[in-house]
């Protein structure tokens, strides 16, 4: 019988440059068979024919191919599976390295703010928390668009170069009392209108918090998730006004000094 069981996984393709070889002549005897020429398949994959002959009496042993005379092998049943089996776990390996690795981790999207063309070298800014690309290589960081864009497009670059350069956001926070000791009624709506124009977004947690924006007629930016929403504007460069019920303060505060994102919190109480 075929040794299939520890021998398969020691056959595994990707494990070493000797499973790989083996892998290679076994295909070739398969489209070659039986009429194999050891050194047709040497010259295929770049090794000996002495190598090559090694690595048959290696698969013969294992019951891959079965030898019928001078020069004429056949690839068994065993080694059709286990060809079928590590041709699974390349597919398994290329489609990781296209969708988890060049696909998400080198190409970047960009908003364009130029006509770009594909192979183009641009120039990256952050503006308004968003990431902007234009034509030319004039800017402390720079990249490679991957596909044509026209002005206020998205567009794919790649081949990173330099730094973004941007002040990093900060977050002013109001505290909203629990309903218990006044809520949204216990603090300043004036004051509260006159902090929002002074920054990029508003962002509120908890029902306090909601209804203070709206006694001030404010449409916050951020009402959801708003501890990991508020950190990323801040990170990528906004002014955020929190407006946060005091039950939900503590863990939007925890989350802004995990960041290392700069924060104050303020007072407007009503007098």
């Amino acid at each position: 019988m075929a040794k299939n069981g520890d021998d398969a996984e020691e056959f595994g393709v990707l494990r070493s440059k000797r499973n790989a070889t083996r892998y290679q002549i076994l295909v070739q005897i398969a489209k070659r068979q039986p009429a194999v020429n050891q050194k047709e398949i040497a010259d295929a994959i770049g090794i000996t024919a002495q190598a090559v002959s090694d690595y048959l009496q290696d698969l013969i042993e294992h019951e891959y191919v079965n030898k019928h005379g001078r020069g004429r092998y056949e690839v068994t049943k065993e080694g059709v599976d286990w060809l079928i089996s590590q041709t699974d776990e390349l597919r398994h390996f290329v489609q990781h390295v296209s969708e988890d690795v060049i696909g998400q981790v080198e190409i970047e999207t960009a908003l364009a703010t130029t006509d770009i063309e594909e192979g183009q070298t641009v120039s990256l800014t952050m503006r308004d928390g968003v990431l902007r690309a234009m034509s030319g290589s004039t800017g402390s960081a720079t990249a490679v668009a991957v596909t044509d864009a026209d002005p206020g497009r998205d567009v794919g670059i790649t081949n990173f170069d330099g730094v973004v350069d941007y002040d990093l956001g900060t977050v002013t926070v109001v505290a909203i009392p629990n309903v218990r000791d006044g809520g949204s009624s216990a603090v300043s709506t004036e004051r509260i209108v006159e902090m929002a124009d002074d920054h990029d977004m508003v962002a509120v947690a908890g029902v306090e918090a909601i209804a203070a924006a709206d006694t001030a007629n404010l449409d916050p930016d951020i009402r959801f998730g708003s501890a990991a929403a508020v950190q990323e504007a801040a990170a990528k460069g906004l002014s955020v006004l929190l407006l946060a019920a005091t039950d939900v303060l503590s863990s939007h505060t925890d989350k802004l000094r995990e960041q290392n994102v700069s924060y104050e919190v303020v007072d407007v109480a009503e007098e």
